[in-house]
């Protein structure tokens, strides 16, 4: 049973009412274009796009609750939690139901679900690839700006070599963002299309921290 348009309308006003005073690094715009970037991918990887367009509307409803327990719960767990509630309101067939609460749970970088369908890998890539690039790095300042972080320590390459996740201690810079995980992201992207769009943003993205420190230290 395909999912109507009219359905996905309803979820859509549905999931914005989540993202009502978000962080401008998780907010409906974020959505927006974890969207876009889905839609791309997933045509080219032939997914099934109403299943991927309804996954990519849910992905971070939990995101903002999860921003103010800071990190006390997953936000992919919660999300796919509350999506459940959503779903089973409307007419849709139960095994599109199982595939989108997948894509949920699956398209965090920080946990141990692993994105098996199609269309999660889709949705997992797009979401990876908003975080990287000239909107990635922009999205990571505004993060640690919500947490009141410095804007550096200059002891995030140092931390980082202990593999610890760093995530919501006053060590959470966004160049600690970068070192943990943004410039490792290009090697987790799952779909061929995926990995062209993230070698760009990536080379892009470290280009502008090395300028970053060049300009710390005087030299530009």
């Amino acid at each position: 049973m395909k999912i109507s348009k009219e359905i996905i309308k309803q979820i859509e006003i549905e999931a914005k009412k989540f993202f009502v005073g978000a962080s401008g690094c998780h907010d409906w715009s974020h959505v927006e274009r974890v969207f876009n970037l889905a839609s791309r991918i997933g045509k080219r990887e032939k997914a099934d796009l109403a299943v991927l367009t309804v996954a990519a509307l849910l992905h971070d409803i939990g995101r903002k609750e999860e921003m103010k327990s800071r990190g006390k719960f997953c936000h992919a767990e919660k999300g796919a939690e509350l999506a459940a509630k959503i779903l089973n309101r409307y007419q849709i067939d139960q095994k599109s139901i199982d595939n989108i609460l997948h894509c949920i749970i699956s398209h965090r970088y920080r946990n141990q679900n692993i994105p098996k369908t199609i269309e999660a890998k889709v949705l997992f890539d797009a979401d990876k690839l908003d975080s990287i690039g000239a909107v990635g790095i922009s999205r990571s300042f505004l993060f640690a700006g919500y947490l009141q972080h410095a804007l550096y320590t200059g002891n995030e390459k140092e931390l980082v070599k202990s593999k610890k996740d760093y995530s919501y201690t006053v060590d959470d810079t966004a160049i600690m963002e970068y070192e943990f995980k943004l410039k490792n992201i290009k090697n987790k992207i799952l779909t061929k299309t995926g990995k062209k769009i993230a070698k760009e943003r990536h080379n892009f993205m470290v280009a502008y921290f090395k300028r970053f420190w060049q300009e710390v230290k005087g030299l530009q």
